[in-house]
């Protein structure tokens, strides 16, 4: 018998679902609230949860991470009283088990509840035959629902051989995460083979990824393996795949097919047998449509996907990031370990953080200078555009009279009309990645070598970026 929670504002509704329930001699709990089913799913076992989306204090989806992440990490399936085609994607992205509208009929609601309840079974069998494994994750900080759902996807990763795909914005860890599916696979004694498509010469691509024979160009004084061939056996990165220049796409796509390929100046294929790990921070649906993408490279890359969140949605790992960064700092300067002061960390999870991760690092090692000789951090040992922009954040929202969650940008929207859920998205991550350029080109007096330091970007993917947002340097 399997317990199942409903979590629904309508009497009828809950009525309705647990009748359905118990003929199939289950358990049947009901919630009225957001706030009650939350409190169930953390103190009882559930095996199913149906979720309304429209509930009196809240969105049933903003509850989906947290539910799914209760001690008995239920399936959840999404209710809603009319079709969303947006909603039905979101939930799904989100690790829904299933979306279904309240008009469906009760066969189709059925079905979707016995699928979830088969599913869940066979998982549980088969976690059972599975010895448990110590997941790899060096500098993976955090155990927010968003990180530990990436962590799974990071373990069924390493279980195969198959090509992973792993997106998220600049400064999410993408390496990180690529060299956990390595060091968590059965090729972990074999090289971890990195190419950074954003610095391959293009005049040298083919001989950089292919390798070269003696003589065949000018300086090529000795054959020489491509990284393709140094990752036999092994696993190949292609960090920022969308910059693999177009004239490579074809001749690549035909190496993953093959894992055969002709260097430079050689009339022999030679075999490299290796796993691909590719990262983009880039819309490369965006670029198919645009001719910049190759649609069949795509479709081969994207075997199995691993989307990183920002960090401003996994706040919950803030502290932890901060207590285990500034630590790993103070033994590496030799300073006495700092403590954190309440505004401090408020702050820090109050900034948006448009670099992601690798800003904030960049930000706790420049606040760690700041603070050299002091024993806690303070707002004050931050940098000022940071300070300024939570402040006036919070100002503006008090104003407004409405509670400060996070930092709102202003998109323009048609009238009485909201775009697309992806289109806000990408408005939202454009605007704040031109104001961080613009903001670290003013920190920095566009020093370039600090930009790079402060940002952890290349010089060719600063430039890049400078050039893509119009951002011009006074030289």
């Amino acid at each position: 018998m399997a317990k199942i929670l409903i979590i629904d504002d309508e009497e009828m509704m809950c009525a309705t679902l647990s009748t359905l329930v118990e003929r199939k001699k289950h358990e049947a709990t009901s919630a009225m609230t957001l706030q009650e089913g939350k409190r169930l799913a953390a103190n009882e076992d559930f095996d199913v949860v149906f979720l309304d989306v429209k509930m009196p204090d809240g969105n049933g989806l903003d509850a989906l991470p947290i539910i799914e992440a209760s001690p008995s990490n239920p399936e959840v399936i999404i209710m809603t009283g009319f079709g969303d085609p947006n909603g039905a994607e979101l939930a799904i992205k989100c690790g829904a088990w299933d979306y279904v509208e309240k008009g469906f009929s009760i066969k189709e609601i059925t079905l979707s509840l016995e699928r979830a309840l088969q599913y869940r079974k066979e998982k549980k069998e088969a976690n059972q035959k599975r010895k448990p494994v110590q997941l790899k994750r060096d500098q993976i900080i955090g155990h927010s629902p968003a990180l530990n759902n990436c962590l799974d996807m990071v373990a069924q990763a390493a279980e195969s051989d198959a090509n992973v795909f792993i997106t998220g914005e600049t400064g999410t860890g993408k390496e990180l995460f690529a060299r956990a599916v390595y060091e968590n696979s059965l090729r972990s004694q074999e090289e971890f083979v990195v190419v950074d498509c954003t610095s391959l010469p293009e005049t040298l691509v083919e001989s950089l990824l292919f390798g070269h024979e003696k003589g065949s160009f000018t300086g090529a004084e000795r054959a020489q393996n491509g990284l393709v061939r140094q990752a036999h056996k092994g696993t190949l990165f292609l960090d920022e795949v969308g910059e693999l220049p177009m004239s490579l796409q074809k001749s690549f796509l035909r190496v993953l097919q093959e894992h055969r390929f002709r260097p430079v100046g050689s009339n022999k294929e030679v075999e490299s047998e290796f796993r691909l790990i590719a990262a983009t921070n880039r819309d490369l649906d965006a670029m198919v449509e645009n001719g910049e993408f190759r649609s069949d490279l795509l479709f081969r890359l994207r075997t199995f996907i691993i989307e990183l969140p920002p960090l401003r949605e996994r706040r919950e790992d803030i502290k932890e990031l901060a207590r285990y960064h500034i630590d790993r700092f103070c033994n590496q300067y030799g300073l006495d370990s700092k403590g954190f002061s309440p505004e401090f960390l408020d702050t820090l999870v109050s900034y948006p953080w448009p670099g992601n991760v690798r800003e904030f690092v960049n930000t706790l090692e420049r606040s760690l200078t700041t603070a050299r000789f002091d024993q806690t951090l303070y707002p004050k040992h931050l940098p000022s555009h940071i300070r300024v922009q939570v402040r006036r954040a919070e100002m503006e929202a008090g104003s407004a009279g409405e509670p400060m969650h996070e930092n709102k940008l202003e998109i323009e929207k048609p009238a009485g009309n909201l775009p697309k859920l992806q289109e806000f998205r990408d408005k939202i991550y454009a605007q704040a990645e031109k104001e961080y350029l613009q903001e670290l080109m003013t920190v920095t007096g566009e020093n370039i070598p600090e930009a790079c330091r402060i940002s952890g970007l290349s010089q060719s993917r600063l430039y890049a970026l400078l050039k893509k947002n119009a951002i011009s340097r006074a030289d």
